[in-house]
């Protein structure tokens, strides 16, 4: 009896320093190789594929497409940057939708603090396509900033909740009870003190989105 299967060999091809998108440093790394042979008899013997390239961090050992090797600190960054902003900005919308329903007064706010505030513009059919998505999915404001908040630095979750203030007091009427609880429950998912959330909200009044 014949036993012919397949295996991955994986072999290091150079080694280097690169910046780590997850360790947020330099760090060493290798540059690796994957690819699949036909055994027989548990023994590789042809390559049966292109060989799979790919950069693995020697500290943390997170594996990346070996593009990263062209990424340095600045656009890593700026990459970041970019990827706050939608997601305060999706905080903010769905800080909106809290009681179901978003008014004319509150898209005015989300336009305005879109621009303002996050330095990345939107438009009434982004804002609807967003608001579209949570409700088919039944996104809650609680349950996206405990997912997204983690990787924020301190002054990016001060900005994202000053935005989600003036999300929730947009509307002409009084704020709803359920609102505020929401607004209230981000100081402890954002890992903010007493102190830190009331001198945000304060600053917050000083912005003029509308």
């Amino acid at each position: 009896m014949i036993l012919i299967g397949t295996m991955n060999l994986t072999r290091t091809r150079e080694r280097g320093e690169f910046y780590c998108p997850t360790c947020g440093a330099t760090q060493s790394y290798r540059l690796r190789a994957r690819r699949p042979f036909l055994t027989l008899y548990l023994i590789p013997t042809v390559p049966i594929g292109a060989p799979e390239l790919f950069v693995q961090c020697d500290q943390c050992k997170s594996s990346w497409d070996e593009t990263v090797l062209q990424m340095d600190q600045a656009t890593h960054q700026m990459v970041q940057e970019e990827k706050f902003r939608d997601e305060a900005i999706r905080s903010a919308v769905l800080m909106t939708l809290v009681d179901d329903d978003i008014s004319e007064p509150e898209i005015q706010t989300l336009l305005g603090l879109s621009e303002v505030l996050f330095d990345r513009p939107t438009d009434r059919e982004e804002l609807g396509r967003l608001c579209s998505i949570a409700r088919h999915a039944g996104i809650q404001a609680n349950n996206y900033v405990l997912t997204v908040s983690k990787r924020w630095t301190m002054q990016q979750r001060l900005l994202a909740l000053q935005g989600m203030f003036l999300a929730a007091t947009a509307s002409e009427d009084q704020v709803s009870k359920k609102k505020l609880a929401t607004l209230h429950s981000m100081r402890d998912l954002l890992e903010l003190t007493d102190k830190e959330f009331e001198a945000a909200i304060d600053d917050a009044l000083n912005y003029d989105v509308v």
